[in-house]
């Protein structure tokens, strides 16, 4: 008999409680442009953290307006071992190196 008075709901895709008495947090719209004057209208939460730059949809990078431009970071770049080995090496000769090791290669494979 407890199967027939479930009969029609759909448990767990609806919710059973009201909205009421519900208060969306706090937003707040800041609008970001990019070099070309293109604006950028995003919502965040009002205590979030607000980035001094976005990226738009464009592929492009805008600016907070009306805010401190983007930090300055005194932090050395991460040298990759490409950096590193690009150091040592010009690229005539990592291409000469790449193609001696190419034919050993295939001279090893033919045997």
């Amino acid at each position: 008999m407890s199967d027939r008075s479930l009969r029609g709901m759909r448990l767990g895709s609806q919710s059973m409680e009201t909205e009421a008495g519900v208060e969306p947090a706090a937003r707040q719209r800041v609008e970001y442009r990019t070099e070309d004057g293109e604006r950028v209208f995003v919502t965040f939460a009002a205590e979030a953290e607000i980035p001094a730059t976005w990226t738009a949809k464009s592929g492009k990078e805008a600016l907070l307006v009306d805010g401190s431009g983007p930090q300055v970071s005194n932090e050395k770049p991460v040298r990759t071992h490409w950096d590193m080995l690009l150091e040592r090496r010009s690229m005539e000769e990592l291409e000469d190196t790449l193609q001696k090791r190419l034919d050993y290669y295939r001279e090893r494979h033919a045997l």
